[in-house]
C-alpha cells in the first residue's frame, strides 16, 4: 500500500519507481574484503603500515581466510542488489607457500574465485598492496631511490596485472585494478620533483606488461596526505591525473582522499568530459581520509547525482573502502553497501531532464522550489520495495547480533 502510494507520488514528478527499482538492480558495487580483518591481510604482513591505521578491537576479527568468507557470506546474504568482490594482493591464500608478493601469480587467489562464484558474484576487483611489508622502506615503495626496492615493487604491480586479467577471465566482466602508494614524507621534504620522476618510471615500467586493456581498467589513487606523511605525497591528485591521461588508464577518486572542502562529486563530471572509466572509492572522512562506514549522506547522495544524471552507471566503477574496528564488522559492511545504494535509488528517482531544462533556462527560482518539494517525496517506501523484491528487509540488525552471539564471540 505505501508503495502504491510512493508511485503516485512520484509519477506526479514524472518519475517512474519500476523503472528506477530495475536500474537499481544493475548497478554493481564493489565491497571490499578488508573491513572483515582491519586491513590486516592473509599473508603475514602484520600490522598496518603506510599511513592507514585501525582504531577499536571489537570482537571477532577474521583471522583466517575461512573466518573472513563465512562473515563476508553472511553480509552480502543481507545486501541488496548486484555486488562485486574488492581485494587487495595481501588476502593471497598461500597455504604454506612461501612465495612473495613479487612472484604471486593466479592459484594464490583460485579460493577467492570459486567463492566468489559460489557467490554468484558480478566479478572481482583488485589491489596490489604496497604498505604492511618489509619492503616498504623508509616509507617509499615505487618512488624510493633504492632500485632494489623500486624492482619488488614494479614486479608485485605486474604480477597483480595478470592475477587482475585472470579474475577478468573467470567472471566476463572487466576488473578495475587500483594502485595505491603510501610513498611520501612527514616533514616538508628537500626534493619534490625526483620522487615523482621515479614514480612514472616505475608506473612506466609497470603498464610495459602486456594485457587486454578490455579485461583490466588499471588504476591510480591519489591522496591528500596520511599519518607519517603529512608535508609530501609523492602520489598527488595533479600528478596522477595527469599520468592517467597520458597513458590511457583510469584516474581513481576516493571521496577521503582530498581537501575537507574539495568534493568528489563535483571531480565526477570533470573526469567524465575526459575519461571513459572512472573509478571510484566511497568512504567518509571526518576531518581527514579516516574511512569511517559509509553512511545516506549529503555528498554520498551528491555523488550518486551525478553518477546517474551523466548516465554514467556504466562509466563509474563503484568500490567501497572503509575499516572500523570499533563496531561489529558486519554491521559496518551492509550499512555501507546499503547506504550507497539508497543514495543510488535516491538519485534514480530524480526528474533530472527537467532540472537540467530549468537550468538552461535560467530559470534558477523555480529550480530551486522543485529540488525543495523533490525532498518530500516518499524515498523510505520505494527503498523498502526494493529490499522486498530482494527478499530483504530494512531490519538486518537482528541478524548480525544473532551471527555476532553464535559466531564471532566465541573466536
Amino acid at each position: 500500500m505505501m508503495y502504491e502510494l510512493a508511485k503516485k507520488a512520484y509519477a506526479e514528478m514524472c518519475v517512474d519507481t519500476e523503472r528506477a527499482i530495475a536500474a537499481l538492480m544493475e548497478i554493481p558495487v564493489s565491497v571490499h574484503c578488508w573491513q572483515g580483518d582491519d586491513v590486516i591481510g592473509l599473508d603475514g604482513g602484520g600490522s598496518l603500515s603506510g599511513g592507514i591505521q585501525t582504531t577499536g578491537n571489537y570482537a571477532g576479527r577474521a583471522r583466517n581466510f575461512q573466518e573472513l568468507t563465512a562473515d563476508i557470506e553472511k553480509a552480502f546474504s543481507l545486501m541488496p542488489g548486484k555486488k562485486r568482490l574488492n581485494l587487495h594482493a595481501s588476502y593471497a591464500v598461500l597455504n604454506g607457500d612461501k612465495a612473495d608478493r613479487d612472484t604471486y601469480s593466479l592459484k594464490h587467489f583460485k579460493a577467492w574465485v570459486e567463492f566468489a562464484k559460489r557467490l554468484k558474484m558480478d566479478g572481482i576487483d583488485f589491489n596490489p598492496t604496497m604498505f604492511s611489508h618489509k619492503n616498504v622502506k623508509d616509507g617509499l615503495t615505487l618512488s624510493s631511490p633504492d632500485r632494489k626496492i623500486r624492482k619488488f615493487w614494479i614486479d608485485h604491480c605486474k604480477a597483480c596485472i595478470k592475477i587482475s586479467e585472470y579474475f577478468a577471465e573467470e567472471f566476463g566482466t572487466p576488473t578495475v585494478m587500483n594502485i595505491w602508494i603510501p610513498d611520501g614524507f612527514k616533514d616538508v621534504p628537500a626534493d619534490r620533483f625526483t620522487p615523482r620522476l621515479r614514480l612514472k618510471e616505475s608506473l612506466d615500467e609497470i603498464l610495459s606488461v602486456k594485457y587486454d586493456k578490455n579485461k583490466v581498467k588499471i588504476a591510480v589513487e591519489s591522496k591528500v596526505f596520511g599519518i607519517g606523511v603529512e608535508s609530501y605525497t609523492v602520489g598527488s591528485n595533479e600528478f596522477y591525473q595527469n599520468y592517467a591521461a597520458l597513458n590511457g588508464i583510469c584516474c581513481l577518486l576516493d571521496n577521503g582522499h582530498y581537501h575537507p572542502l574539495e568534493y568528489v562529486s563535483d571531480k565526477i563530471p570533470a573526469l567524465l568530459a575526459f575519461y571513459d572509466t572512472v573509478a571510484l572509492h566511497v568512504t567518509r572522512g571526518v576531518r581527514w581520509d579516516s574511512d569511517h562506514v559509509v553512511l545516506f549522506e549529503d555528498e554520498l547522495k551528491e555523488i550518486a547525482k551525478e553518477i546517474v544524471r551523466n548516465d554514467a552507471t556504466e562509466k563509474v566503477k563503484i568500490a567501497l573502502d572503509y575499516f572500523d574496528a570499533s563496531i561489529n564488522r558486519l554491521s559496518a559492511w551492509v550499512t555501507g553497501q546499503r547506504a550507497v545504494q539508497k543514495a543510488l535509488l535516491y538519485a534514480l528517482l530524480l526528474p533530472h531532464a527537467e532540472l537540467k531544462k530549468l537550468q538552461d533556462d535560467s530559470a534558477f527560482t523555480e529550480l530551486m522550489v522543485k529540488q525543495e518539494a523533490i525532498k518530500d517525496l516518499p524515498l523510505g517506501a520505494v527503498w523498502n520495495e526494493y529490499l522486498k523484491r530482494q527478499g530483504l528487509k530494512s531490519d538486518y540488525l537482528t541478524e548480525i547480533k544473532q551471527y555476532e552471539r553464535e559466531v564471532l564471540n566465541k573466536r
